[in-house]
């Protein structure tokens, strides 16, 4: 049963990268099919302005992990966040060293994370 959960997760994230890899082909298409305006032979070709698209900030494991301790006012304990984030106990205790560092966490008992 463990196994299968694992390869459920592991699928999950596979087709969360190939759906954003689509994402970004539809976009790359997308500038390929606008038709180009006729333009005049006498004009004076204007330079082409190059749209830059907006990159979209990940969340890093430190973020995910607050968001879900943020929700909970009487705080979270470390299994919650294992089983909500699917991070092993040694990434959730890491990340939640650099969250009490930073001061956006406070220990509530023990294995147990509250936001400040």
């Amino acid at each position: 049963m463990k196994n299968l959960i694992k390869n459920l997760q592991a699928a999950n994230r596979d087709l969360k990268t190939l759906s954003k890899k689509v994402d970004k082909m539809i976009v790359e298409v997308g500038k390929l099919e606008k038709p180009k305006s006729a333009k005049k032979a006498t004009a004076k070709a204007k330079p082409v302005k190059k749209v830059v698209a907006k990159k979209i900030a990940k969340l890093t494991a430190a973020d995910t992990l607050f968001g879900i301790i943020k929700r909970f006012k009487k705080g979270t304990d470390v299994a919650t966040l294992m089983k909500k984030t699917g991070f092993n106990r040694r990434k959730i205790y890491d990340n939640v060293k650099i969250l009490k560092k930073q001061g956006k966490i406070r220990a509530a008992g023990i294995g147990v994370y509250v936001k400040v």
